[in-house]
């Protein structure tokens, strides 16, 4: 006799048996974070139903590879190499693979690799995005989940992991100001950028400072140079500046030794590890962003959705932290809103 195969289960009948929502059953199957109980619940619940992810098969009636885009503005900065590699982790673990796309803060170069991403029927975008628009309008319309990570996009309805930006401008700024310095500049990225923006009203919030002390750059070495040389050559310069992102920085620790001048007698405080060969450097002060952590929230959220989870979308914002260079990450913490 031939045996007639049964329906396979679903996380809604596993969600159902543990008193739980498909999201929270999502998240337990993903590995994110969720309370010890919730998580007995659910493998309970899904070893009595005989539940096995299926993921395969959902690709299949998706017509979607197990592959995920992993698009980030600039690979040779280190905060996006650890991002990069906690996505990974993250994903492999689930059984998904990453193609990695560097968009040199070009949106052009962005929007095609978005295409491309659609095109090749990618099960899922990871994004850092290039500007305040990003052409995620005919992933959005496939039903492809699109998470962004490090920058938001907030007039769209997508899943977001960040960093409190303007907590850690904030806490940059008055690390300096405690140190006795007295006129703190700051040193920031691209006009319209989100990180920029905030990390920049983080320390007005803390210094109350004048914007000709304000200087937008291109978050890369170079940037950080010019930057920091044009403000040397004030008529009345800074003591201390707080740069946004750790390329930056590098430059701008050039711009200092070329002016004869050392940390900390002028002060300098970072926002992100700096690059190894500036570690060097005494008397920096580094506010770390949890780069690794970023990434591995980011993954999470793209899985769930992947695993059906429908709910609305979810902003996730990671605390930054204090570092003396050379000293091992603290651990971040984290809060949802």
């Amino acid at each position: 006799m031939t045996e007639v195969p049964t329906q396979a289960v679903t996380i809604y009948e596993v969600a159902a048996r543990a008193g739980v929502s498909p999201a929270t059953v999502s998240r337990v199957l993903n590995g994110a974070r969720v309370s010890a109980e919730s998580t007995r619940l659910v493998r309970t619940a899904a070893a009595e139903l005989g539940f096995t992810p299926n993921r395969t098969a959902r690709r299949l009636r998706g017509r979607t590879s197990a592959v995920i885009a992993l698009l980030i503005p600039d690979i040779e900065n280190p905060f996006f190499t650890a991002l990069a590699r906690g996505v990974e982790d993250r994903a492999r673990a689930a059984g998904y693979s990453v193609v990695l796309c560097n968009t040199d803060e070009d949106p052009a170069r962005e929007s095609t690799y978005l295409a491309i991403a659609l095109a090749e029927h990618m099960a899922g975008v990871i994004l850092a995005p290039a500007g305040d628009v990003s052409d995620i309008g005919a992933l959005v319309a496939s039903r492809r989940p699109v998470v962004a990570v490090d920058r938001g996009l907030a007039r769209l309805d997508i899943d977001a992991v960040t960093v409190d930006n303007r907590a850690g401008g904030r806490t940059a700024a008055e690390l300096l100001l405690a140190a006795g310095h007295t006129r703190v500049a700051c040193i920031t990225g691209p006009r319209g950028v989100e990180t920029a923006q905030q990390r920049l009203e983080g320390w007005r919030k803390a210094t109350g400072a004048a914007d000709d002390l304000v200087r937008y750059a291109d978050y890369r070495v170079s940037g950080g140079r010019a930057a920091m040389a044009d403000l040397l050559g004030l008529a009345e310069p800074p003591d201390a500046a707080v740069v946004t992102n750790n390329l930056m920085a590098a430059g701008a620790l050039e711009a200092l030794h070329e002016a004869g001048l050392r940390t900390p007698d002028f002060g300098l405080a970072v926002l992100g590890d700096l690059p190894f060969g500036s570690f060097g450097q005494r008397g920096v002060q580094v506010v770390d962003l949890p780069a690794r952590e970023l990434g591995a929230a980011a993954a999470g959220l793209l899985l769930a959705r992947l695993d059906g989870d429908d709910g609305p979308a979810r902003t996730v914002v990671l605390h930054t932290g204090t570092l003396r260079p050379g000293t091992l990450h603290p651990g971040a913490g984290r809060m949802a809103r």
